[in-house]
This record gives structure tokens, sequence and C-alpha cells, in this order.
């Protein structure tokens, strides 16, 4: 069996990324607890043709940070100047807090944005690195049901 590891790296420099593989990926990682996930993130997706990806890339996406459980920011964006910002008009006007929330059978930790339908649920690739999947009503927040695969992390800067 390849090391996880290895099939995220691969998966996240793929020209293009398939959901499938994705899915098989998340099942092998770990769970995480709200308590394991504070702080700041830098992030990123994989290739799978997500319209949220086209979104992040206008809005000049860096991560995420989490303060505490009921103080997370889901889009912490570059200004013109380079500057980090959290941008709640490009998050339906809000930030969002980190619960441990049921996903495709295990308990993990998961972000809950404050004024959209949409979940943000975290597995463990290793120490410093998070898968995500973004669920809910993505059709409301981005006009397709297709769930989008991301990664995070640590951000040290």
């Amino acid at each position: 069996m390849t090391d996880i590891r290895t099939r995220f790296d691969e998966l996240r420099a793929a020209e293009r990324a398939e959901p499938a593989d994705l899915d098989t990926l998340w099942a092998d990682l770990a769970p995480v607890r709200v308590e394991g996930i504070l702080g700041a993130w830098r992030g990123g997706d994989f290739a799978t043709g997500h319209l949220a990806s086209t979104v992040l890339e206008k809005v000049r996406w860096h991560g995420k940070r989490f303060d505490s459980a009921l103080a997370a920011v889901p889009l912490v964006c570059r200004d013109e100047n380079g500057e980090l910002y959290s941008n709640k008009d490009a998050g339906g006007g809000g930030e969002a807090s980190l619960w441990e929330v049921g996903f495709r059978g295990e308990v993990t930790a998961t972000m809950v944005y404050d004024r959209m339908p949409v979940f943000d649920h975290f597995k463990q690739v290793d120490d410093r690195t998070l898968m995500g999947i973004m669920n809910g009503k993505l059709e409301a927040a981005f006009g397709v049901a297709d769930l989008y695969y991301f990664w995070l992390e640590r951000d040290d800067a």
C-alpha cells in the first residue's frame, strides 16, 4: 500500500484529481478534534474543476485561521498590498465556528459557516497537514452541488 502522504502529494500535484480518488484517500485519513486544529493555516485545493477554485483564486484566498472553537476565519485572503485579512464579503457576510460533526460515519472537526449553509470537514494527513471536504447546500453558495476538496498546511509565517 502506498504511503498516505505520498498519495496526498500525488493527488495535490495532479493536473486533474478525480473525486473518487480523493474520497478513497479521505476514507484512509484520521479524524481530528477541534482543539487539534487551532491556529493559522495556508490552503489550496485539488484540481477537480470545481467552481469554488475559481472563486477563491479571484479573492486571493490564502487559507483559514481557527482562533478558538467559536472564532474561525474561513477566508483569510490577501489584499492588493499582500496583507492578510478576513474576507467576510466573499464568505456570505460572516465568519464561522468549529464543531465536531458526523460525516461519512465518523465524527471529525468541522467548520460551520455563519451565513452560508456550508460545512468544511477536516481529517489529518500528518501533523502539519489537513484534507478538507466542503459540503452542504453548495448549489446555493456556488451554483453546483459537487463536493469541494481542499487542503490546509500549518502557516508559520
